[in-house]
This record gives structure tokens, sequence and C-alpha cells, in this order.
């Protein structure tokens, strides 16, 4: 049950008593969150804490790195010198951060080519939004302003995580999504105040991310597996419903300065609640996605594949060489 067992004669315990063990450390585990403790990778910790952390933060590295692939799109089609230069710089940060949280990843026992495996094979998620395509060039604006914006909405508050050495890498990642948000928006902004036939673009890219943007921050609190105890956890510190609406009441007054219309027709100011009322999006299409039948599921994972099998030969190579090394090292003592 726990993913270090500082207990020697545990075989030698009946069931009931294990069982009494069991309790009381999981209840001193909790105590310790509830106390706003930080865990790290060597403390004692309940094996469905370190789990659902594999999960959560394995997904969120593969979502860095297939993230790369709508706008490694548009690299050679970017309008100018300065936007291609800006947009790889981008691209070279997601690949950056899918590095910081595979490494925080595996401090909790698990392998790197093992959480590659499972993304590869199609065990493990990433986020639905990057199985939708980007056929205009507004599509890398619009991204940057929904769905890096809707990104630092979830994961500012991962920088307090319970869990220290996912905590202490979000701070950065954070600090990054906050520019490329900043990015994106001033690409959309271009557009909006351009010529007529610029500013439908913008709208068109707002009318297809839209809604994946909003299924971002995954289903509704009454449909969510695993926020409740990630919340109990300080894994989460807000729920899906509530990340989803901060997000709306901040983007919605963005949209208006642009001359932009959200493609909410529900979507209005609350004065009771002081927020937006807003529909739900399409679950049935957020649940299709999630099951691979997005518009460019196969795709993402295809070109992943391709990535790794022509990478293998630069991994065989720094193999090689790191085993050289260290025969090298073992005849010299």
């Amino acid at each position: 049950m726990y993913s270090t067992d500082l207990r020697t004669d545990k075989e030698k315990k009946s069931a009931d008593q294990q069982a009494l063990d069991d309790a009381q450390l999981w209840d001193a585990f909790q105590t310790r969150i509830d106390n706003g403790d930080v865990i790290e990778a060597k403390d004692e910790m309940p094996e469905r804490y370190r789990a659902t952390l594999i999960r959560q933060i394995s997904q969120h590295a593969h979502s860095e790195i297939v993230g790369q692939l709508p706008e490694g799109n548009w690299v050679t089609r970017a309008p100018t010198l300065k936007r291609k230069l800006i947009l790889l710089a981008k691209i070279q940060d997601e690949a950056g951060h899918g590095l910081y949280l595979y490494s925080a990843a595996e401090t909790l026992g698990r392998s790197r080519d093992d959480m590659v495996a499972d993304l590869l094979s199609g065990k493990a998620k990433y986020s639905t939004i990057f199985n939708y395509p980007t056929p205009t060039w507004a599509d890398i604006g619009t991204i940057g302003w929904l769905v890096d914006g809707a990104a630092v909405t979830n994961q500012i508050p991962l920088c307090r995580c319970s869990y220290g050495p996912y905590a202490r890498a979000m701070v950065r990642v954070c600090k990054e999504e906050s520019f490329h948000q900043r990015q994106g928006y001033e690409i959309v902004t271009t557009l909006a105040q351009g010529s007529t036939e610029q500013k439908a673009l913008a709208q068109d890219s707002l009318n297809r991310f839209w809604w994946p943007s909003l299924m971002m921050f995954g289903p509704s609190d009454s449909a969510s597996t695993h926020s409740s105890q990630n919340m109990k956890w300080k894994i989460k510190r807000h729920s899906n419903d509530e990340l989803r609406q901060r997000f709306i009441d901040a983007t919605v007054p963005q949209a208006e300065f642009l001359g932009l219309t959200i493609p909410d027709p529900d979507l209005k100011w609350n004065e009771e609640t002081g927020h937006c009322d807003y529909s739900q999006p399409d679950w049935n299409e957020f649940h299709d996605v999630i099951s691979g039948n997005g518009p460019c599921n196969r795709e993402r994972l295809e070109t992943r594949k391709k990535a790794w099998d022509d990478g293998q030969w630069v991994r065989d190579a720094m193999m090689a060489h790191a085993e050289k090394k260290a025969a090298a090292k073992q005849a010299a003592q």
C-alpha cells in the first residue's frame, strides 16, 4: 500500500494488525498534508498517492511534448522571420517543460522509457486539446491565448502542490507559459485589428478552439473521478469547475476588447454570482477524443512514434559512449 515500507517484520503480522498499521500510517500522512507539509521523493507515502502523481505528472509531460506538434506545423509558414523565431523559441520551451516533468515523475520510481512507452502504445493520455488541427496562422495565436491561458489557470495552483518536485518544476513552467499566453494574445490582437479577412481568421479560430479549451479543465466536478481525492491530498487546490469558471471570467473581457464573439449564445454576466454564466461543452466529444477518436489522435501518435524510432541511433550512440567512458574509468582505477 505504501511506496516505502519501513517495517521489517511485515510478513509476521496478522492481516488485522497489518490493516491497522496501514490505517495509522495513512492517517499520519494525511495529517502531514493537512498541516501543509511538503512531501519529498524519499518520504513514505501511500501507493495511491504515488500512482496518482505518476499518472498526472507523466500525462502533463506527454502533453508538453505532443503540444509541440500543432505549432511545429507552422514553423516554416510563419508570416515573418520574427514570428518564426518566436514560435521556435516557444516550441523549445515546451520541450523543456516535458523534460522537467519527466524528471519530476522519475523521482517517484517510474522510468522515462516506461512513461514514453505508455504514450506511444496509447495507454497513457495527454491533453485532448492537442488532437485538434491548426489549419490557419490564427490558430497559433489562439493556442497561445486560449490553450496556454487555460494551462496557466490550471497550473499556477500546482506551484503549491503537496509533492515538492512537481511544485518546484511548475514554478518555471508557469513563468514561461504566462509569456506564451501573452505572445498568443498579441498575435490575435494583430489579426483582430487588421483587415476584414484577418479578423475573420481570428474569429474562426476562436470558434473552433473555444470549446476544446474549456474541456482542458476536465469533466465537471460531478463526473470527475479523481478531483476530490486530489484536492484532499493537495495535489490540486481547486476543482475542475472552479478553474474553468476562473478562465472564462478572465477571457470574456479579453475577447470583448478584441471585438471577437465567443461562440456561446448562453454566455452572459451574472450580477448575483459575480461570474459569467456559460453553456457546458459537448462532453460526448470530450470522451470521444480521450478514447482516441479525435481529428488528429492517430496523426499525433504516429508522429511521436516516428520521432522515437528515428532517434534510436542517437540513444544507442549515447549509451555506447557512456559505457565506453565507464569502462575507461574503471580500467584507470
